[in-house]
Parts: structure tokens; C-alpha cells; sequence
């Protein structure tokens, strides 16, 4: 259980763990301005992508999600990183989920602008918005069910009973959905978006790609194929933007899966991280196209969420301390950014910590492990943290997320998702959730 009560204590904890965590003295490096290819981001605190599962049937922003995105605005944070919006309907993780076509683009502008405009009275600047262009893949539920469309099968996910050959995806049919990338990023500005991010995580089409080791065709087996599908979208999304538009990714490094079906794995395990590939992808993105902002994460929150969400309870036996999932995820992050220092690096990972997660954001910038912090299950429990932050208060233990993995529980039941510890629209409809069917674990 997470009981420290001073960041010494966590640092002891840590030094038994043989781990080192970059605790800060104070949060000073996060009140500092980014530059991004000719435009200050006003502070080093962002907003990651944390999906509401709330949008109207036709993909537009809906209420819980304005009411979302209002309380972001107004947090003081530099940078919005937008949920996942679907780039085709069959694409969709659920029959909520954002989705951005030609018919719905006046709704996005719509929030958009009142983004900006709530964060210029509240802060005095408006934020950078960055949009998450998604194909859910195996995750896809268009219409409330499991509906997967995958690169290969796997048994980490399939264990004995592989999806139908049918709902491989084709060569042909990834084609046509990197053409289709490339015109949601043309979207994605019409609606007045700052950037679009390739959806590359948590095994999500674009994702699971990476470690399509067994696959045929141009798209599988070598890292030039299995890389493909990523470095052509970027491309195709360069090409159809222009003025200084943002191409970006959130960028799986490490899945924690054993090889063949892990990317950023040691050969000989599959839980050591092997970053020789992911750095190399890394330098192509940055370096031949042009890529200077990258969100890096690192596991899969269905399969193995104490990687990529360390927390104190999972619906399995933990095989290490939290803090230990913490120190992994901070040191692959590190090692990208230090590979590439011009790189604008987003760490992840942060919300575990709790009151203490700022120092340890700060120390990391400072120490030159990342060059923003990103908070996404924190963000859901403690909207207004970035300007708490920015002011030099310390975050009130109360208010912060306790890492329950009660949102996730609420997009497993098919419901909308938020804090359902401090925010009571979503106590409600967590208590609604559980009367009506058990948790989906």
C-alpha cells in the first residue's frame, strides 16, 4: 500500500529496491517555457490522453466531454494532449469514442476554441493541442462488442483461441488506412488543432505493428516492415498539412512481451528492455522525418498494467514493488532523450507518486530524463494540478488519484470513464456500472 508520508521515505524505500529516483528539491524546472519548431509551450506540465468514452454517436465532443476538456483549460497546463478520436468508424474502441470526419469538424473547432479561450482568462495563454489520431485494432468495439481488427494473432492475447483469419488486417487495407491518417491530420488542422499524434501504444493497431514479427508481406518481419505503417502515416500526415502543423506520436518503446511478441524486448526474456530498435525508430522519426516532439510510453494496461501504471493493487499477484515499475519507466524514457537531446521528450508514468509526483517530474527534467511531464490518471482525479503546481503549492493528498484503476474499470463496462474516487458524476455511474455487471478484469 502506498503509505509514505515524505519523499525520504520513498527514497529509502528505493535504495532497498536498488532503484534511484530523481526527486527534485523543488518544481522549478516545470515553470519554464519549451520551444517546439518556433512556438513556445508556456510551461513543462502536459495533459496526456486519457479517453472520457463519452463523444455523441456521430464522434463529436458530447457534454462529459466540453465539461472534460473545460476543467483542462482551465488546470494552467502547456500542453492539451486530446484523447483518442477514431480516423474510421470500425476503428473505434467504443460506440462513444471520438471520431473526426469532414460532417463533425465545426464541433471540434468549437471546443478547441474554447479551450483557448478559458485557458487565456484563466492563465493568460492558451495551451498546445495536440489530437490522438487512433485505429483501436484488436480493441475496436464500434458497436459495443468486441469487433478486433489485428496485425497478427498472438498468444499473450489470444492464449488457444486465435481471431479468425479474417480479421487480420491486409496489406492493402493498412495502405488505405495510412492514406487515411494522413487526411485526419488534414482534419485534425481544419479543426484547429495544433498537431496530430500517430497513435503508436499500449498495442493499439499502429502499436502492435512494431512487433509484427510473424507477420508476412511488407508490413511484418523485419524492423524496415514492422515499421513501416508508423514512418509512412507520418509522412502521409506531412503531406497534407502545412504552417508549422505538428506531426507527433505517443510511442510504445517497450512492451514487456516476450519475443516475438514484444517490441523494445530482450530476445532471451521479453522483460528486459532491449531499446536498440526503439532508438533506432527514434532517430528516423526525429532525424530523416522531422518529428521533434514525442510522447514515450512503455506497456499494455490490459495485460500488464503495473509497467505502464504502477499502482498498488492489480487483478494479479504484483511481481515487484510499484516504485520499481515507476524507476523502469522513468529510465526508458531517459534513455530515448538522451540518445536525441533536441528531442521534445513527454515522460510518463508520474501519477503513483501522488503529492510527491511533481518533485519527481521537476528532478527528471532537471536531470534531463524527459523535457515535459505528462499526467493522465492524475489529471482525470486532479484536473487543476498544473496550476497548483505552477504556484508552488504543494498537492493536497486528498485530491489526487490513488491509482484504484477504477477509470479503466468503468470503460471495461462499457460506461463513460473518470475518477470515480473524486468526482461524483462518476462515483454515480461506477455505482451504476457495478449493480448492473460484474467488473471485466
Amino acid at each position: 500500500m502506498f503509505h509514505y508520508k515524505n519523499i525520504g521515505e520513498i527514497q529509502k524505500e528505493a535504495k532497498n529496491e536498488g532503484i534511484y529516483l530523481p526527486f527534485g528539491e523543488d518544481t522549478a524546472p516545470l515553470k519554464t517555457g519549451v520551444r517546439l519548431e518556433g512556438r513556445e509551450i508556456p510551461n513543462r506540465i502536459a495533459i496526456q490522453p486519457m479517453e472520457g468514452c463519452d463523444g455523441a454517436a456521430d464522434g463529436k465532443p458530447d457534454e462529459l466531454t466540453l465539461r472534460r476538456y473545460d476543467k483542462f483549460a482551465k488546470s494552467g497546463a502547456g500542453l492539451i494532449w486530446e484523447e483518442a478520436t477514431a480516423v474510421w468508424e470500425e476503428g473505434r474502441a467504443n460506440p462513444r469514442q471520438l471520431w473526426i470526419k469532414e460532417e463533425n469538424l465545426d464541433a471540434f473547432r468549437a471546443m478547441n476554441d474554447r479551450i483557448r479561450e478559458i485557458s487565456m482568462k484563466e492563465n493568460g495563454f492558451a495551451p498546445l493541442i495536440i489530437m490522438q489520431a487512433t485505429h483501436s485494432g484488436r480493441y475496436s468495439k464500434p458497436h459495443g462488442v468486441p469487433e478486433p481488427l489485428i496485425a497478427y494473432n498472438s498468444p499473450i492475447f489470444e492464449k488457444d483461441g486465435p481471431i479468425p483469419e479474417e480479421r487480420i488486417v491486409s496489406d492493402d487495407y493498412l495502405k488505405r488506412l495510412i492514406k487515411r491518417m494522413g487526411e485526419a491530420a488534414y482534419l485534425a488542422q481544419k479543426a484547429g488543432f495544433d498537431g496530430v499524434d500517430i497513435k503508436s501504444c499500449h498495442r493499439y493497431l499502429g502499436s502492435e505493428l512494431l512487433s509484427a514479427y510473424t507477420r508476412p508481406g511488407i508490413f511484418g518481419g523485419s524492423f524496415e516492415n514492422r515499421t513501416r505503417f508508423l514512418r509512412e502515416s507520418v509522412m502521409a500526415a506531412k503531406a497534407r498539412v502545412s504552417g508549422g502543423f505538428l506531426v507527433t506520436s505517443r510511442l510504445n518503446i517497450y512492451d514487456g512481451f516476450p519475443y516475438p511478441y514484444g517490441f523494445g524486448v530482450n530476445e532471451k526474456d521479453g522483460l528486459t528492455p532491449d531499446l536498440t530498435e526503439p532508438k533506432k525508430l527514434v532517430r528516423i522519426l526525429h532525424q530523416e522525418l522531422g518529428v521533434d516532439l514525442l510522447d514515450i510510453t512503455i506497456g499494455n494496461p490490459y495485460v500488464n498494467p503495473h509497467v505502464n501504471r504502477p499502482a498498488d493493487f492489480q487483478p494479479y499477484d504484483l511481481p515487484e514493488s510499484p516504485l520499481v515499475g515507476v524507476a523502469r519507466m522513468l529510465d526508458c524514457t531517459r534513455s530515448i532523450q538522451e540518445a536525441y537531446p533536441d528531442l521534445i521528450v513527454i515522460g510518463s508514468g508520474l501519477s503513483y507518486l501522488r503529492q510527491f509526483a511533481p518533485r519527481m517530474a521537476a528532478g527528471a527534467v532537471r536531470e534531463g530524463y524527459f523535457q515535459i511531464a505528462g499526467f493522465g490518471r492524475m489529471a482525470f482525479a486532479y484536473p487543476d494540478l498544473a496550476k497548483e503546481i505552477l504556484s508552488g503549492e504543494e498537492l493536497d493528498p486528498k485530491k489526487c488519484c490513488i491509482a484504484c484503476g477504477k477509470c479503466s474499470q468503468l470503460m471495461r463496462f462499457g460506461s463513460k470513464a473518470g475518477c470515480v474516487v473524486r468526482d461524483p458524476v462518476y462515483t454515480k455511474l461506477y455505482q451504476e456500472a457495478v449493480q448492473g455487471q460484474k467488473p471485466r478484469l
